[in-house]
């Protein structure tokens, strides 16, 4: 199975009025190797699109645009990446949402924010909700359907994804950075391992909570000691039956982010009578990546942004198995 790891975003406060050129700082394109013929061939792609500044911090996102000309708007993937909330950066959205731009179906973004070195915690939901009001004020420039926005992170950006998806209606995380008086909901969540009950996950999985490490460093100390601040910021206090529809995949041996993590989402979202799918990777660790995932997280997407009729099966995938 592929590894994948953690992520996060950054903040700054623009009026509605200046959300286009003033924003879409674009750099040059980059130029690199790849095979002939490569998916990529077909897409326009932008890099480090100013989406907003927190102090004298840029903000960026990339964008994946099809080549194929469309009558009308796509729907939007947006990918945030993982690393602890401490590491790791855009660059990988390429192979994760750039293939689905790829097929000619979708625009999709990969979206970068500040890590922990740079600044903590509530910095990185704010940039997140920045990005995507900025993709929603700017959709029509880019050819985006303001209302089919799907997100897909993992690990850290398993849990930013999550905190998306659940608090569109809390606006204590909304914050004030880049384009604002333009909602930050999106319309369906793909979470891969992401931690969605800190205080939860302080007593399962202490390494990950002494001083230096992830979750220390992301709320600036123990949890014990920002338990409010934590609370917030897990996905899993502010589910209700009108968050969007969410794709839970997580490992049975994940050593990083407990199962139970998992679980006790699932069940919260279960219990409001939210539309959630939870799949568990049998055997599977702290990365989620294989053919068949693949496949159902194409069949997630297709449902809820392109309206196809098609379901998206919660079958345990088996470690090893032909169809992982």
């Amino acid at each position: 199975m592929r590894t994948l790891y953690l992520g996060l975003f950054v903040l700054v406060c623009t009026p509605i009025s200046m959300i286009n050129q003033s924003v879409a700082q674009e750099a040059k394109p980059r130029t690199e190797a790849r095979p002939a013929g490569s998916p990529r061939d077909r897409l326009t792609e932008k890099f480090d699109i100013e989406y907003a500044r927190a102090g004298d911090v840029s903000l960026k996102l990339d964008l994946y645009l099809p080549k194929t000309p469309s009558a009308t708007p796509r729907p939007c993937v947006v990918w945030i990446h993982g690393g602890g909330w401490q590491s790791g950066n855009k660059s990988s959205g390429a192979q994760r949402v750039g293939a689905f731009a790829a097929s000619g179906d979708y625009v999709a973004a990969s979206v970068g924010y500040r890590l922990t070195d740079v600044a903590s915690w509530p910095a990185q939901i704010h940039d997140c909700k920045a990005a995507i009001r900025y993709l929603r004020a700017n959709a029509a420039q880019y050819g985006i359907d303001p209302d089919r926005i799907g997100i897909w992170g993992s690990s850290a950006g398993g849990h930013l994804v999550s905190l998306l998806g659940t608090s569109g209606d809390v606006a204590e995380l909304e914050g004030e950075l880049g384009v604002t008086g333009v909602s930050s909901r999106v319309h369906c969540v793909v979470d891969y391992c992401g931690p969605s009950d800190f205080v939860t996950f302080a007593k399962l999985a202490p390494r990950d909570f002494h001083e230096g490490g992830p979750v220390f460093k992301l709320f600036g100390g123990a949890v014990r000691d920002h338990e409010a601040m934590a609370t917030a910021a897990s996905p899993i206090t502010h589910v209700t039956k009108d968050d969007p529809p969410f794709l839970i995949v997580h490992g049975t041996k994940d050593e990083l982010v407990p199962l139970d993590q998992a679980q006790l989402f699932y069940e919260a979202q279960t219990k409001a009578g939210m539309d959630s799918t939870m799949i568990t990777i049998d055997g599977g660790g702290h990365g989620i990546g294989g053919t068949e995932i693949d496949r159902r997280v194409k069949a997630f997407f297709a449902k809820h942004l392109l309206g196809e009729d098609v379901t998206v099966s919660a079958e345990t995938i088996v470690v090893g198995a032909t169809r992982l």
